[in-house]
């Protein structure tokens, strides 16, 4: 491309789409920024016409220990924190004792369960308590001696089952469908009389080897013929309430929760019964894989349940789970392996119907459904190169204000839903950064604003803090900048020089400074501008540069809308 010397070029900044981290200086859209901090776009004040800085973080309350679980329920308007040891409900511990690990509330049947890989429990009126396992009935339609009908399967989290009779009138020996039967725990027994009401009784002697119970008295036969009539309930505790109970991964779906996570199964995946999170069958499990490769992330999403793994030498990493009838076991969820290779390296998410997930390369997206082949398109290049260099390990992801925020420590990356550009030959999101200078161990969504749990070293004294980001008013203090693109304006041969009066910006804020740096030097400050509203014209004189880059820095909050900049094409450059 050739242009006359003296030939004077317009650039226009606007319609800005975000960061560009990717250090490809030749290749980044002048819409974008290769360095800015805390400004985004506020689809609520500007309608996405403008970046403006983020809100500031506001105090909420204070607490005495790290906070590793939050929660607030919609349906209640209340919220829950998990610190320390101490599960607190507004002001008050409902619970003490739980465990000082990442935790997870979620709602089940209106009720409210926690879960931290140690403890199960749901919320009881204002305070919390172990999940009471269901006892199941296993065998019924049972003779004294033998024989029955398998009814119900044991319960990992109950150590306690039943058996139901029929009785013949004379016999006294009763023996149940298990043997070595736990003898720490007296076996209980109803017998219904002549009403069909069980009455309770102990009139009998344990054979607790045997597994067999005598009566001291021949419970009678039924008044309708074959009708269970005797009822016995004993003990035999498998020791598999820990398998559930040291599950870190859970989500509902289906009417069902899911749980994964438990370090002694890896690969494995259980879920309750039916609208009933105390009933976990013994066979209501799946393995995923082999299990040299953990589970990572439950996301429900696309009609199934979808179990991301941790990557594998034999790429068997992404499962989905659809409900299906089966006309012997009712509603099962066999488990079907992707077509997908990549592991995930952390957690993932349903982000607008899309699910999302981290593997060692950055955010992903399953972009078909279950039926069709499934395929993932990478979705964070913009940010890849800082975002990979993060503590992986500490990632919390959660949907705020149609944004994808990646929190690690005390940096948010944010992926917008409604800003997508082609890299390639796929769509990926458009991203924004900020740094709240205080480490998030937590997070949730309370009435729309995001609540976060800090954990933060002041002057030597450690505090932990839960901050709402929805301070917008106009004095709060907040570092915030956006630097345009290290611009050669097309011509990357020749020298230019700037147009004194020709740089216009649109902008807004009660103090905002605009620098200038040409050919990778320092930046020079141009002017402080304050309680601008408007258009202003900086004179910027920048003579024979190849490129030029702006910056509008701030401590307090501004919005900018666009800035133009002309220079004139002087001679080749020179070595």
């Amino acid at each position: 491309m050739s242009q006359p010397s003296g030939a004077l070029i317009t650039r226009n900044y606007s319609n800005y789409r975000g960061v560009d981290f990717s250090n490809r200086k030749d290749e980044v859209n002048i819409y974008r920024s290769p360095d800015a901090l805390n400004v985004w776009k506020n689809y609520k004040s500007t309608e996405g016409k403008s970046i403006e800085t983020r809100p500031d973080v506001e105090l909420l309350e204070e607490y005495s220990n790290t906070i590793f679980g939050l929660f607030f329920n919609e349906n209640t308007k209340t919220m829950y924190v998990h610190s320390g040891t101490q599960i607190i409900v507004g002001e008050s511990v409902a619970y003490e004792g739980v465990a000082e690990h990442k935790s997870k509330f979620f709602v089940f049947d209106n009720k409210v369960y926690f879960m931290d890989g140690t403890n199960y429990l749901v919320q009881n009126g204002d305070n919390f308590e172990e999940v009471v396992g269901f006892i199941p009935t296993t065998t019924i339609s049972r003779t004294p001696n033998q024989g029955g009908t398998t009814y119900e399967d044991v319960n990992l989290l109950s150590p306690y089952r039943k058996n139901t009779f029929c009785g013949d009138g004379t016999s006294k020996d009763y023996y149940l469908d298990s043997k070595e039967i736990d003898n720490d725990y007296t076996p209980e027994a109803w017998i219904a009389d002549d009403t069909g009401h069980e009455v309770k009784t102990t009139d009998f002697i344990v054979d607790y080897e045997a597994g067999k119970l005598t009566f001291l008295e021949a419970p009678p036969a039924p008044l309708t013929d074959g009708q269970d009539n005797v009822v016995i309930q004993y003990k035999k505790d498998t020791g598999k309430a820990e398998t559930i109970k040291k599950c870190t991964l859970v989500e509902v779906f289906d009417n069902r929760v899911f749980a994964s996570g438990n370090p002694d199964y890896p690969n494995r995946l259980w879920h309750c019964s039916l609208q009933d999170a105390s009933y976990w069958s013994d066979l209501d499990y799946y393995d995923e894989g082999t299990n040299d490769s953990p589970v990572k992330a439950l996301v429900a999403g696309n009609n199934a349940l979808w179990v991301l793994k941790a990557p594998s030498k034999s790429n068997t990493t992404i499962f989905y789970h659809n409900p299906t009838i089966d006309s012997t076991y009712g509603k099962i969820y066999p488990s079907t392996h992707s077509s997908i290779s990549t592991g995930c390296k952390t957690t993932g998410i349903n982000f607008n119907d899309t699910i999302c997930f981290y593997s060692g390369q950055g955010l992903e997206a399953i972009t078909s459904d279950i039926t069709t082949e499934q395929t993932i398109s990478h979705k964070s290049s913009m940010v890849d190169s800082r975002l990979l260099n993060e503590n992986l390990d500490n990632m919390i992801l959660i949907e705020w204000e149609g944004y994808l925020v990646t929190i690690i420590d005390n940096k948010m990356y944010l992926a917008d839903s409604r800003q997508y550009s082609q890299i390639n030959d796929h769509y990926e999101y458009e991203w924004y950064y900020f740094d709240i200078n205080k480490k998030v161990t937590a997070a949730t969504i309370a009435n729309g604003e995001l609540i976060l749990c800090t954990d933060e070293n002041k002057r030597g004294v450690q505090t932990y803090g839960l901050y709402s980001m929805t301070n917008y008013s106009s004095n709060r203090k907040v570092e915030s900048y956006w630097t345009t693109i290290e611009d050669e304006f097309n011509y990357p041969q020749y020298q230019k020089t700037t147009n004194k009066k020709g740089c216009v910006v649109d902008m807004e804020g009660e103090e905002i400074t605009i620098y200038v740096k040409t050919d990778n030097k320092t930046f020079d400050l141009i002017k402080t501008y304050k309680n601008t509203k408007g258009y202003v014209v900086p004179r910027i004189k920048k003579k024979k540069w190849k490129s030029i880059q702006l910056k509008f820095y701030s401590n307090y909050p501004f919005s900018l809308y666009s800035n133009t900049l002309e220079s004139y094409v002087g001679n080749y450059i020179k070595r």
